[in-house]
């Protein structure tokens, strides 16, 4: 029987159809459109792009009239749709045709512009776009000099747009050396030939004499350039100006409403910006931008003060204005001061005024004797000017070197107006961005919120730029790093807090009351309650220098009678300094309607105001603070019982003050006294406040990031410099301890090194090893100082012939000191034979420096972390490692680790929630911590009192630690000290050791005898010094407990547990934002960061963790940053498509150091997967192969019982009719495929496969919900099913697996954001032993970006092939014994055969079925299923089959039991009747 539609299809949350939206977030496409199946058939593009399609691997044959077709039929003609351009990119159009047959002598300039057209759509669409040119180079200097031409020769300003933007991407990919190399001579010292005069560049040059030193080299290779070579030169160096006159004549000409002259001109305004935000671009650029008078020109256009359509330009110039007066020593690239930026303003206002003294005496005499702080205002500065005349004006801006002409006519003079701009601009005063920072409400209002362009954008389509700040490679400063990221992350979090008001809003189905129209609410919502009662508690006055209130609180009171439990219980989890959320729904008549967005969200549901708000505590039924844990009990259960809960709060003292300015102003209403819904969030989304706060907090602290990684952090500089090669402080020396299993081990781990014993005996050799490694040449010569030949030092030309060669490890190693008789004092030893790659990340992490990790699925990226916070706690014992995590449950999976190893528990600790999941009996929190070394003290005593007791030593030495630590000192110490004088003056003989072993009688309870009658006197030396090691270790923790008799509270207990004892400290990111202040109050210190899964982790989210300490001195004490992730998994989550691709938000700071080039150690060997498996995703590493385990372990080497092969690609087709769907916008679900992956799971569950180990991946939070009501419907009323370990999406599922996937690609009309390669290598990596694809072959094999991957899928067949008469687990098929990938054998083709006509036969009838599978199961066959109505057949068969062995079983057990042979019959009949009553349920369900 096939299995049915289930009745009642997954409806979609909105929160679930937001998160399917935010899910592409991180894929290529960018909500515009991206081409279907049908499209890719049926366009006319399709036809044309047979002729580069079918050329397989060769190039196809040259036709510069098809270049002329696409270009003019499919493109001009469409006005440059971009679903044309999205047909051609993905019919590899650039990689195959254009780039191919690119000639610079001979390509038309449609060739050129199609190129050019083509690497837009790729950054568009988020896919890589120079491939194709790195690996056809010699034709790209001639191209781009082509594309420069196009820039200043084309007329049409659609096509000239297209040229500013390739230029844009152009110079966002300055890490590619074949870009940077064309673009950085189009922003050279050259430039300044355009300058206004050579006085101008003669003060620059006084400033910077170096700058006239490169000047006059640079004069003199022109000089000697032939004529071509020099008239190239002068067309780049005046690029740039000729590229900003015609824009200024562009934005002149701008009337009202001429969308390409606009679209062009915010284009531009965007590339300006790009130049002016790196470094590198605006060292000279920012002069010659100055020169030519942009930003006044651009602020007294016409088109900026146009309010309908020139804000966003607008917004762009105020972000343009911003970086051309940014705080940075353009050429020195550092950054400035306050008071070194008030030093420059003072010198500019001082040369002003020497200016106006000696030559407007009469006209700007107040000017110059007036103080500075008096004319540094616009106003002012504006009132001194006003006294000259045009030609006065003209003189002193030609006295300051200040252009007076327009840069599109010299011949023309500037108007009075633009004079006046540009001297105002010159010597006004900044306002400062902190201030401003300072001033703003963390929470978002109604404006910030709905109002936003950038907040408003539901799916960037590139069309146009935004006024946001880029993440790029590069920084000018940490301030603008900071600056940056605060706003990103101020917007992205506005736009999450959007979607939760109006999902919120909606559910409460506001509407007009029937008679007075007041607001009632018709529905409810899990997470928004109408408030009832709402009142003002204080607002303070301001505190000294503030014009804001210091503190406003309020009580919010509300019902919560018609929720159930659980959800009054998470009311009820709210505590201090979470956030909440007061609206204003003011509901009007239409509000009742379902919203259909042709009107705005807040018109149609009447939200009026939103005020963000923090809890200060819980009000209990007596009107006082109250507490869940502490309060009486009586008072807990009759607030629990009460209808109502209120909650004080604390409102934004900045949101308050401009509210009531407003409401004065204005003469409106109160905004306090209107509120009526309270909106709570889920905790884990709702800490940006924090976050914002931790940011604004550093951008107004000296930050100081460690000197050595300074530069590489803001991406300049040499990548390696951070590098442990590249600093002074290498460890020569490393105990590796436990890292290697045995000398071969060791010898494996370092290839092409010799080893050498530092005893020179190499038998002696036995773990732990400590390697000396040789000096590297390069950090021999950095770390020296440069000095003539002649006068090096003879200590110098010593340490040259060095006794140690490059080659060479001198290996030496000990003998590790027994602990003690006790179990507990073995240490625990890693297991794990680490490969070269993972040795050389953990001596890379072992040392000071910048370390970063690419680790692949599967390589062991969490052992590699864990052996190196290991050595570090050893070979560093003073040292403090902390620990950063993306996720709790990574963070457990390390600590877990950690424990394993040779660590002491008291000195680990694990913050934040999240610690009560480790899989351990201890508590590593900082409480459960206080309280382990609290019942750790009180065990430790009485150890004390028991040694007393057995050295009859009388008296109260277990009392306090400090009387434990006079005992050690007094009586302890003395006899340990006797004891040796004994054995020494014995010439170490046994019997002595045996006999005068004062400690005898403490130890007489240790699992084994300290002295046997075998024992030498090495070993009876060996097992004194252990025992005398333990009491040594046990009044050494009594020494770090005594602390905590002297501190009395819990709080003072945990802080000094914090600071002062734990040695590795555990955090996720989150809680480092959440925490940074009072960890930096508490005096908190560490050397060491460690931070896995770094590439998930936004940039400022790991920025912040490396700042949780003050400097020391002005140095920052950090020592070693290792950075642990994969940047071809997915990077950090960011929903609002705009922040995502526009803003580069999801860029991780792993991700831009990969970028830039900085040294990686990429693991090279993994061990999860079965290598066919893993063959799916190894291409897209540099050299994947494979741990030994699998090849070794048993469970590699049988296949999947009951299926054929170990992973296929399952093609499913339209079930009753339908591929994809969507209930709802973004909600995508394929019915056909929920059923088929149930109908697998089914079908495994029968087989014996347990639940845990399968997991159910799909690419749609839709899906997903579909497959779980399938589930519920086919599974939930039998036990043998349950349910699977995890139903879930690919992006929740990153850094898990599981023996057994089935992964649903859902999408059958287009690809979605499986195209992000990043999401594809999660998908197929999540599996070890197993893995099903359910998808549209159709669809995924013609996607380029796909298509190494499905490659290999689709060598095996399409249709699912099982292998029957098997059953869970396999011990006798042998995964060798599959059938090869590249076909089928004979018997595998007979097999064929035979299941297609078994195929027949079950579509006739159950019976028939029945005996198909009988007769399978009986011959062991393979079996072939053609579709999802077969496989649920199949199943169904089994599920008789196994219905009927249970009811014979019940029949026997009932016959053993039933004496009377008369009455056998009976249940016999029974029996029947059960059966056929069974029979009859399985077929209703």
């Amino acid at each position: 029987m096939p299995p049915k539609q289930v009745a009642k299809r997954a409806q979609p949350s909105d929160k679930d159809a937001t998160e399917d939206q935010t899910q592409g977030q991180n894929a290529p496409q960018t909500g515009s459109h991206r081409p279907t199946v049908k499209d890719m058939q049926t366009d006319s593009i399709a036809a044309l792009a047979e002729a580069w399609t079918n050329s397989g691997s060769g190039t196809s044959e040259y036709d510069a009239q098809l270049i002329e077709r696409v270009y003019n039929d499919e493109l001009v003609k469409n006005d440059y749709s971009v679903a044309k351009l999205a047909l051609l990119e993905v019919s590899q159009y650039l990689e195959k045709y254009l780039w191919p047959h690119y000639d610079p002598s001979q390509s038309p300039t449609v060739h050129v512009l199609s190129i050019v057209l083509m690497v837009n759509e790729k950054f568009r669409s988020r896919v890589g776009a120079w491939g194709a040119f790195e690996e056809s180079p010699d034709n790209f200097p001639a191209f781009f000099e082509q594309v420069l031409q196009l820039c200043l020769q084309e007329t049409d300003l659609k096509l000239k747009r297209y040229l500013v933007v390739f230029m844009i991407n152009c110079f966002q990919s300055l890490e590619n050396p074949l870009i940077r190399s064309e673009c950085m001579r189009l922003v050279s010292l050259s430039t300044w030939h355009s300058l206004v005069s050579a006085a101008k560049r003669e003060v620059e040059f006084k400033e910077y004499p170096q700058l006239l030193k490169f000047w006059r080299h640079l004069e003199k290779k022109f000089d000697a350039f032939d004529e071509k070579q020099q008239e190239r030169a002068v067309f780049e160096r005046t690029w740039l100006s000729e590229m900003m006159k015609g824009f200024v004549q562009i934005l002149e000409s701008i009337e009202q409403d001429e969308e390409e002259k606009i679209a062009y001109c915010e284009r531009f305004m965007e590339f300006l910006i790009d130049l002016e935000a790196q470094l590198p671009t605006r060292r000279y650029f920012n002069t010659l931008v100055e020169d030519h008078q942009i930003v006044a020109i651009c602020k007294l256009s016409k088109f900026a003060s146009n309010k309908e359509v020139g804000v966003l330009f607008s917004q762009l110039l105020e972000i343009l204005a911003f970086y051309t007066g940014f705080e940075i020593n353009g050429h020195t690239g550092l950054a400035l001061t306050k008071e070194e930026m008030t030093d420059i303003h003072a010198a500019r206002l001082s040369k002003l005024q020497r200016i106006a003294f000696s030559d407007f005496k009469d006209e700007l005499m107040d000017l110059a004797m007036s103080n500075l702080r008096a004319i540094e205002s616009r106003a002012s500065l504006l009132k001194h000017f006003e006294n000259l005349n045009q030609e006065q004006l003209i003189q002193l801006c030609q006295l300051l070197n200040i252009r007076t002409t327009k840069i599109t006519d010299p011949t023309s003079d500037l108007s009075r107006t633009m004079l006046l701009e540009v001297l105002l601009l010159q010597f006004e005063k900044r306002h400062s961005q902190i201030d401003r920072i300072n001033s703003l409400p963390l929470y978002p209002d109604e404006n910030a919120l709905f109002e936003d362009a950038a907040v408003k954008e539901e799916m960037y389509n590139a069309e146009r730029p935004l006024a946001l700040p880029k993440l790029n490679l590069q920084f000018l400063t940490l301030h603008d790093y900071l600056l940056r990221n605060f706003n990103l992350f101020r917007l992205e979090s506005n736009y999450e807090i959007r979607q939760d008001i109006e999902d919120a809003v909606r559910r409460l189905g506001p509407r007009a009351g029937a008679i007075d129209g007041a607001t009632v609410f018709s529905g409810w919502s899990r997470m928004a309650a109408p408030i009832s009662y709402f009142k003002m508690v204080e607002v303070a006055k301001p505190n000294l220098g503030e014009d804001k209130p210091s503190l406003i609180t309020a009580d919010v009171t509300f019902n919560v009678r018609k929720y159930t439990d659980a959800i009054q219980a998470e009311w009820e989890a709210i505590r201090e300094h979470d956030i909440l959320f007061l609206l204003t729904v003011e509901a009007q008549e239409e509000s009742y309607e379902q919203w259909d967005g042709k009107v705005s969200f807040r018109k149609h549901y009447g939200l009026k105001h939103v005020r963000g708000c923090q809890v200060v505590s819980v009000i209990g039924p007596n009107g006082k603070p109250f507490d869940y844990k502490k309060s009486d009990p009586k008072l807990i259960q009759d607030h629990r019982t009460g209808n109502t809960r209120t909650f004080r709060i604390a409102l934004d003292s900045n949101q308050y003050k401009i509210d009531q300015m407003a409401a004065k102003k204005s003469g409106g209403a109160d905004v306090y006294q209107t509120f009526n819904i309270v909106l709570r969030r889920q905790p884990q989304e709702n800490n940006f406040k924090p976050v914002l706060e931790t940011i604004r907090d550093l951008m107004q602290s000296d930050l100081m990031v460690p000197e050595w990684l300074h530069d590489v952090f803001l991406g300049y500089g040499n990548p390696n410099s951070a590098h442990y090669s590249q600093l002074k402080r290498q460890v020569k020396e490393i105990d590796f301890r436990d890292t290697f299993l045995d000398l071969d081990h060791l010898k494996a781990s370092f290839p092409g090194m010799k080893i050498k014993a530092k005893d020179g005996d190499e038998s002696s050799l036995t773990a732990p090893f400590v390697v000396k490694f040789p000096e590297a040449p390069e950090a021999a010569a950095s770390g020296s100082k440069k000095k003539k030949g002649a006068e090096k030092t003879k200590k110098e030309k010593a340490g040259q012939n060095q006794e140690q060669a490059q080659d060479e490890l001198i290996v030496s190693t000990y003998k590790t000191p027994s602990m003690g008789p006790y179990p507990e004092d073995v240490p625990n030893t890693n297991k794990v034979r680490f490969t070269p790659t993972q040795v050389e990340a953990i001596k890379a992490g072992t040392n000071p420096g910048l370390t970063l990790v690419v680790g692949p699925p599967g390589t062991g990226k969490t052992d590699v972390a864990v052996q190196i916070i290991a050595n570090l706690y050893n070979n560093f014992p003073n040292q403090h490692t902390l620990l950063v995590t993306h996720s709790n449950q990574a963070l457990n999976q390390l600590f877990e680790k950690i424990i394993a190893l040779d660590v002491d528990e008291r000195h680990l600790l694990r913050l934040g929630h999240g610690e009560e999941e480790l899989n351990t009996e201890l508590s590593f929190s900082k409480y459960g911590r206080v309280t382990s070394f609290l019942e750790k003290r009180v065990n430790l005593l009485a150890e004390v009192d028991r040694l007393a007791q057995s050295l009859e030593i009388g008296g109260e030495h277990g009392s306090t630690c400090e009387t434990a630590g006079y005992f050690y000192s007094y009586h302890v110490v003395p006899l340990w000290k006797e004891f040796e004088r004994k054995v020494a003056a014995s010439g170490d003989s046994l019997v002595s050791i045996t006999t005068s072993f004062p400690f005898g009688g403490f130890f007489s309870n240790s699992p084994v005898p300290l002295f046997s009658d075998c024992s030498t006197v090495e070993t009876a030396l060996d097992a004194a010094q252990g025992c005398f090691r333990h009491l040594s270790k046990l009044f050494e923790q009594l020494e770090e407990v005594s602390a905590f008799e002297l501190l009395r509270t819990s709080y003072d207990r945990a802080n000094y547990l914090l600071t002062k004892e734990a040695k590795i400290i555990a955090m996720t990111c989150t809680h480092a934002a959440l925490k940074r202040r009072e960890l930096v109050n508490l005096g908190f210190k560490y050397d060491n960061i460690v931070m896995e899964e770094a590439a998930q982790i936004l940039e400022v989210e790991t920025f912040i963790p490396m700042l949780l300490q003050d400097p020391e001195d002005g140095v920052n004490r950090l020592k070693r940053v290792i950075l642990i992730g994969d940047h071809n998994q997915l990077p950090p989550v960011v929903k609002n498509t705009a922040f995502q691709q526009y803003g580069n938000m999801e860029q991780s700071m792993f991700t831009r150091f990969v970028r830039l080039g900085v040294p990686a150690v990429e693991l090279d060997a993994q061990g999860r997967a079965r290598s066919e498996m893993a063959d799916l995703y190894k291409w897209r590493y540099k050299s994947l192969g494979d741990l030994p385990n699998i090849n070794e372990r048993e469970e590699y080497k049988f296949a999947n019982p009951g299926f054929l092969h170990d992973f296929q690609f399952i093609n499913v087709n339209n079930y009753k009719g339908q591929g994809e769907t969507a209930p709802r916008p973004h909600f995508i679900q394929n019915l056909g495929e929920a059923e088929y992956v149930v109908a697998v799971y089914q079908y495994m569950r029968l087989l014996g496969y347990p639940a845990e180990k399968i997991t159910i991946l799909t690419t749609y939070n839709g899906q997903k919900d579909l497959i779980r009501d399938v589930l519920n419907q086919r599974c939930s009323w039998n036990p043998i099913f349950g349910r699977p370990a995890a139903i879930t999406t690919v992006d929740k599922y990153q850094g898990q697996q599981n023996d057994y996937v089935l992964l649903s690609l859902v999408r059958t009309k287009a690809v979605g954001h499986v195209r992000d390669v990043r999401r594809l290598v999660v998908a197929l990596s999540r599996a070890r032993l197993g893995l099903y694809i359910f998808g549209r072959q159709r669809l995924f094999e013609n996607c380029h970006e796909l298509e190494s991957a499905f490659k290999r899928l689709l060598k095996r067949p399409t249709k699912l092939w099982l292998k029957t008469g098997e059953m869970y687990p396999n011990i006798s098929r042998l995964i060798d014994s599959e059938v090869k990938a590249d076909g089928q054998d004979e018997e595998a083709e007979a097999g064929k055969k035979a299941g297609k006509k078994g195929a027949k036969k079950d579509k006739k009838g159950a019976k028939k079925g029945k005996a198909e599978v009988e007769e399978s199961a009986s011959t062991s066959k393979d079996y072939e299923i053609q579709d999802i109505d077969q496989m649920g057949e199949y199943v169904f068969g089994m599920m008789k089959e196994q219905q009927q062995y249970a009811i014979q079983q019940q029949q026997a057990y009932l016959q053993s039991i039933t004496e009377p042979m008369e009455t056998e019959s009976a249940p016999n009949a029974d029996a029947e009747g059960q059966q056929d009553e069974g029979s009859m349920e399985v077929d209703q369900e």
